[in-house]
């Protein structure tokens, strides 16, 4: 059964949060709660979107699924943005297979109303295009870190990315889940995991990831963690060339509303 959410709990998503109010009052009543657990299919790569899905504390992982069934994440989303938003603007299929990464809130609204609002509104439409190519931006750079960097700091990478949306929190992942996710083998993760643990970064035991030392965890990691943060804090504010003939600031619109 969905859990009952108040109307802060609702708008806890930065995306739903940057909309415009005129947006804000079109879409919460629509605005549905749902419950997931830890590796729930959101959508299969292929498949149809009748939702896009606005994280309000869990994390959804965007994976690229090839032919022998291997999988790899290629970007993860939290309370700062959303997945399905590419089907409001252009399509209804989904280019990823999304699984639930960890568990927590999550609000979903029909595709249709997003739609709608995209094709009406230049603030949603400079706001979708800005999160959408900042999306972007995280899976080129999780496609150069793949290829570039060990195994431990792209551990490194993922869960200092894990720990600012948990806020803290242990993490329950086994070294198999990190093997799928990282398209490492599990030795590799496992022998990763012990040097960050006999170093002081983490510790683990039965399946859950307690970060120990935030600041090491951070100098152990690749450069890829603190771009993509900083994208991320940035793109709430994209420029006024965004989208094409956009020639009005989001003050001037916050202002007419």
């Amino acid at each position: 059964m969905a859990k009952v959410q108040t109307d802060r709990d609702l708008r806890s998503n930065r995306l739903l949060g940057a909309l415009e109010p005129a947006s804000r009052r079109r879409l919460d009543p629509h605005l549905e709660p749902v419950d997931f657990k830890l590796g729930d299919m959101v959508c299969d790569a292929g498949g149809p979107l009748k939702h896009a899905y606005f994280p309000q504390g869990s994390v959804l992982s965007l994976l690229t699924v090839l032919e022998n069934g291997a999988a790899i994440e290629t970007a993860n989303i939290g309370r700062e943005g959303a997945f399905g938003l590419f089907a409001a603007m252009y399509s209804r299929v989904s280019f990823n297979r999304c699984i639930v990464q960890l568990e927590g809130h999550t609000v979903r609204c029909p595709i249709q109303l997003l739609q709608y609002e995209f094709k009406n509104s230049e603030h949603v439409r400079d706001l979708f295009v800005s999160y959408s190519e900042t999306l972007l931006s995280q899976v080129q750079q999780t496609v150069a870190c793949n290829a570039m960097h060990s195994t431990e700091e792209r551990m490194c990478r993922w869960l200092l990315m894990m720990h600012d949306r948990a806020e803290g929190e242990a993490l329950p992942y086994t070294h198999e889940f990190l093997s799928h996710i990282l398209g490492a083998n599990r030795k590799s993760v496992t022998l990763a995991a012990q040097s960050m643990q006999t170093a002081g970064l983490i510790s683990y035991r039965r399946g859950t990831i307690q970060v120990l030392d935030r600041p090491g965890l951070e100098k152990a990691s690749c450069e890829c963690y603190a771009i993509v943060q900083e994208r991320f804090d940035a793109f709430l504010t994209p420029p006024s060339t965004a989208v094409p003939g956009h020639n009005r600031s989001r003050s001037d619109l916050n202002e007419k509303d």
